[in-house]
């Protein structure tokens, strides 16, 4: 699998893509909204089950690696849960890595990912929880369409405080 954008290329997560995802993993800023940062062990075992192939009926995530497409250069990862059996919908999330931030990255492989899962997957709906305050990955999300659809509250236990969590949806009918 194989994405490109007028900066970037996103494919599927390799073995060599391991310091990668160990930086995305420990740096605190990239965190911040996600979790503390995880020991070694459990970078590694996230790391391993992305690695597995993946099709729309996989029960694991699909992971991809978001790159510029000019230099090589590693900036992030973004994935996707699918939920295809029966409702056909999908968990989208990612994370950069924080001296990327600002530049617009997020957005484009969002972007292109919502294209690919739409028209070659054929899912009915894309979802995405994000941290009450997160407003950079939040707007992320509405640049590419989707909608707040509600706030969970007192969903997420986020370094020892329970934080609400926003529901975004996009239908694949939504302009």
């Amino acid at each position: 699998m194989h994405l490109i954008t007028e900066r970037l290329q996103l494919m599927k997560l390799q073995p060599e893509d391991w310091p990668l995802f160990h930086r995305v993993h420990t740096d605190k800023t990239s965190m911040e909204f996600i979790s503390a940062v995880p020991q070694l062990a459990d970078i590694r075992q996230r790391f391993s089950d992305r690695l597995m192939p993946w099709q729309v009926t996989s029960f694991h995530m699909l992971c991809l690696t978001v790159r510029l497409k000019s230099s090589g250069e590693a900036v992030g990862l973004i994935g996707v849960n699918a939920e295809w059996v029966p409702y056909r919908q999908a968990e989208v999330g990612y994370s950069f890595l924080s001296n990327h931030y600002g530049c617009g990255y997020g957005s484009e492989a969002l972007g292109a990912l919502v294209t690919y899962l739409f028209g070659h997957c054929e899912f009915h709906k894309l979802k995405a929880q994000v941290v009450e305050g997160n407003w950079a990955s939040r707007r992320v999300l509405e640049k590419n369409g989707f909608r707040l659809e509600g706030t969970l509250r007192d969903n997420y236990l986020l370094r020892g405080q329970w934080v609400n969590d926003w529901v975004f949806g996009r239908l694949k009918n939504d302009v």
